[in-house]
């Protein structure tokens, strides 16, 4: 149950929606309405200091995320990214949505001095405290960016971070796509669409009735990355699919999902403020647009075959069966293992003959983007 706090901030943060609406003369595209609920300063969801992530809706937290179940998440992503950074010959990671720091723990613990410099770029100021409570051994090893430097040369991580970028709503009528945006409707939120020369990536089959998402945010956000990223490689791992996968005529209801107490709902109009709302990423669009940007495309697989070839399963070894039982939940196929993605671009970076990128050196899916 919400608290008395959180029901105030989410009556507050329904106001300056409303108000968003009537300045945007009735209509809000969703993109807009998301960018609102999430971010907006004191009152968004990842703005307002409430507890976000944790393995238990006891903690009052929302959701799970890799690094907090398992601390092996990230002593697992150091193999590679220890790999990367020899081949860019680079010392600096940058960590964009370092969540509640636990990655960022993780991985200084097991990088040690192989990182002079960790960056982290994080739009929420509460999460940046909290972040500095937690980093606070490492001193000014870490720092904090309120944007991405002109210049970028080392390794850039993002874990659960383009599935929070607000997505633009398509549907389809079986005639006319529409943009599915918010209305106000005797002082309700409610869904209102408007015609549009907004298309999805591939022309269907799609189902009358279908709504979907499009991503030109997270795209424009590669293509900013390629822009600034002089030498190095960029890891996203995130929930998502391939074009074909993501657009498929039975996935007819999109991917928008919100989350709370950890129980999912799709209802992103409900509550505002007080539960998270992601969209799938569409890996796709993200290689392409990092490729059109100037970007190679060095690998894509799944979480489970990225950690597994990154040796997990070394690091299990005599491991507690607690500690076994959250590490499995990464790389099973029906908890995180195959719906979490991992890809891979860089610029400049090579490596020796005959050796491949460690995480994807079985079971690389490049061919499926």
């Amino acid at each position: 149950m919400a608290s008395t706090g959180a029901v105030s901030l989410s009556a507050r943060l329904q106001q300056r929606v409303f108000a968003a609406i009537d300045q945007a003369g009735g209509w809000l595209p969703f993109d807009r309405y998301m960018s609102l609920v999430l971010y907006e300063p004191g009152l968004g969801y990842y703005a307002s200091g409430q507890r976000l992530f944790g393995l238990l809706p006891a903690s009052g937290s929302d959701f799970v995320t890799a690094p907090e179940l398992s601390p092996l998440f990230g002593r697992t992503l150091a193999r590679q990214v220890t790999q990367a950074l020899d081949a860019a010959q680079a010392d600096e990671v940058f960590e964009f949505g370092a969540g509640s720091g636990a990655l960022a723990s993780q991985l200084l613990d097991a990088l040690g001095p192989r990182v002079r410099q960790y960056s982290i770029v994080d739009l929420s100021g509460t999460l940046r405290e909290r972040q500095a409570r937690a980093l606070s051994a490492w001193g000014d090893r870490v720092r904090w960016l309120d944007t991405l430097p002109d210049q970028m040369h080392g390794v850039v991580v993002g874990n659960e971070v383009l599935d929070a970028m607000p997505v633009q709503l398509l549907h389809w009528d079986g005639t006319h796509w529409f943009e599915r945006g918010v209305a106000a409707v005797s002082d309700t939120l409610a869904w209102a669409d408007r015609p549009t020369d907004l298309r999805p990536p591939l022309s269907g089959p799609f189902v009358p009735g279908t709504v979907t998402e499009v991503h030109p945010q997270a795209e424009a956000f590669i293509r900013t990355l390629a822009d600034r990223l002089t030498r190095g490689v960029a890891l996203f791992i995130d929930y998502g699919f391939p074009e074909a996968e993501y657009y498929h005529p039975q996935r007819s209801g999109g991917t928008l999902m919100c989350h709370q107490a950890h129980r999912s709902d799709t209802d992103p109009l409900q509550s505002p403020g007080q539960k998270d709302i992601t969209a799938h990423v569409n890996f796709t669009g993200v290689a392409l647009a990092a490729q059109d940007a100037g970007l190679d495309v060095l690998g894509y697989t799944s979480q489970a075959r990225f950690l597994l070839n990154c040796g997990i399963t070394e690091l299990l070894q005599g491991a507690d069966l607690r500690t076994v039982a959250h590490a499995q939940k990464l790389i099973t196929e029906h908890e995180m293992g195959e719906l979490f993605k991992v890809l891979a671009v860089g610029r400049g970076v090579s490596l020796e003959p005959g050796r491949d990128w460690l995480g994807f050196v079985a079971g690389d899916r490049m061919h499926t983007l």
